[in-house]
């Protein structure tokens, strides 16, 4: 709907003026063809019920309408007119673009958001100030939001459930791909190539290996692998903590001097066994020279 003339100062040209409402155009569109303007709630209107020109019959539709030209626009905007509060005291004139930025922050806006004076920190339009209750909006808030928590939480059982319908249908597949791979060569392929692209999908999932102890020079992907408190983790243990397939939780290679090899120690312990070892070592020679002579 377009504007009152009698909030206008002066008078207003007719070309401005929408042949629906006879009210100044507000966001106006104009015809594809007869280039007539028209308020862009009145047009839409219109076509939703007749789809032709309300001025001279043309056949329109509303993906025809466009927006009319920047002298017309031009024009509206240097209108002069009464602030929509004038009702309320508010005695500004202003320019027609103006006119949305000033009702924002004019104190006499009945529905200007004002924040609540009594400590609920809830912000309530000026004009429903006088009945506003604290607790009974807070309340209200509250609820609000317990509802939408439980929603949440009924949307999150849901997705579990279904999830763990995936997890039992794909293991009924491997353990079915499983059984045919026995039995059936070509799926014996196939089933190999499904547990790669598997390995290959969890491996990607792995953070990049880094050294937490120098002394020791052993790096690792995760802290799982590495713990801080000098314990040792069994590898097959380690790989089901990071959710490795199963297939590939045990070591493809038994390596005994990872197992029988000793917790790494300080420099300083090192340092000590390596003099240590050394003077054996040359005692062992100088042992075995003298025999020889």
């Amino acid at each position: 709907m377009g504007f009152e003339l009698n909030r206008f100062q002066g008078d207003v040209d007719e070309e401005l003026v929408c042949p629906i409402c006879s009210g100044v155009l507000e966001d106006p569109l104009q015809a594809p063809v007869c280039e007539h303007a028209f308020c862009r709630t009145c047009i839409h209107e219109w076509i939703s019920r007749q789809p032709t020109c309300p001025v001279d019959r043309q056949h329109i539709t509303s993906a025809q309408l466009r927006q009319v030209p920047r002298i017309l626009r031009n024009l509206l905007s240097r209108l002069c007119i009464n602030c929509d509060n004038a009702e309320y005291g508010c005695t500004r004139v202003l320019k027609l673009d103006a006119l949305v930025a000033h009702l924002e922050e004019c104190e006499h806006n009945p529905k200007r958001p004002l924040p609540c004076e009594q400590g609920c920190g809830l912000v309530i339009p000026k004009d429903e100030l006088k009945d506003h209750n604290c607790i009974k909006e807070l309340r209200a808030l509250i609820q609000t939001q317990q509802q939408k928590l439980n929603d949440f939480q009924q949307e999150l059982t849901e997705q579990r459930f279904t999830m763990n319908e995936q997890k039992r249908e794909l293991q009924l597949l491997k353990d079915f791909m499983k059984a045919m791979r026995i039995s059936n060569p070509a799926m014996r392929a196939i089933a190999d190539q499904m547990e790669r692209d598997e390995v290959l999908r969890w491996s990607n999932t792995l953070t990049r290996a880094r050294v937490t102890r120098w002394g020791g020079m052993i790096s690792t992907p995760d802290e799982v692998l590495q713990p801080t408190n000098g314990t040792r983790v069994d590898k097959p243990l380690a790989l089901f903590m990071r959710r490795c397939p199963p297939r590939n939780k045990a070591p493809p290679v038994s390596v005994d001097c990872d197992r029988k090899s000793p917790t790494p120690g300080s420099v300083k312990t090192k340092t000590t066994h390596l003099e240590y070892y050394a003077t054996v070592h040359h005692r062992n020679n100088m042992d075995y020279l003298v025999g020889r002579k």
